[in-house]
């Protein structure tokens, strides 16, 4: 399988493991200390190539993937759940991901687009249970899993359902098929 984006991970390791499962170029950020001339080398792959962001399954690959998104608007993301990509010592990366789980996250690549309003409301989140409720965090994490959003607290699944245009519909089949 080839990937014609540029793919952006964290570090060395990931490259490594990226490249047992595709064929595919990298730009590493060397983790959460992403500087200005990274950005700018981002920045530049995704004009000539386009980028996909695919970080960490926990809160430093989150904030990579955000300083990168408002740097670099238009790139797309890949996401791997983070039971999937845990090592024996309970390490968490996209090192430690199965060859199969990668193939599979970069198969199901989402983009953000610009949109004058929202796509889902707060008030379906709700009463869907994703946002209150005891069992909110167990909702989320399996809607997250169905659409391939990565996992995400309240306020990010509002965002991102949003920001890649995921219709109101969507969300209520994905819970359908949950239950």
């Amino acid at each position: 399988m080839k990937i014609n984006e540029i793919i952006v991970v964290e570090g060395k390791d990931d490259t490594t493991r990226l490249k047992l499962a595709v064929e595919c170029d990298t730009i590493e950020t060397n983790g959460s200390a992403i500087n200005q001339d990274t950005l700018e080398v981002i920045r530049h792959a995704q004009e000539v190539r386009g980028v996909i962001v695919l970080t960490d399954p926990d809160y430093p690959g989150e904030k990579i993937r955000k300083t990168i998104e408002q740097h670099v608007p238009g790139v797309k993301h890949a996401f791997i759940d983070a039971q999937i990509a845990v090592n024996k010592k309970g390490k968490i990366g996209i090192e430690h991901a199965p060859i199969a789980a990668i193939q599979e996250a970069l198969t199901h690549v989402s983009s953000p687009f610009e949109h004058d309003s929202e796509t889902v409301s707060k008030n379906l989140l709700i009463d869907l249970e994703l946002i209150v409720g005891p069992r909110a965090k167990q909702n989320r994490k399996r809607l997250c899993q169905k659409l391939k959003i990565g996992y995400c607290n309240g306020k990010q699944l509002f965002h991102r359902l949003n920001a890649f245009g995921i219709t109101e519909s969507d969300v209520i089949d994905a819970m359908k098929e949950e239950k």
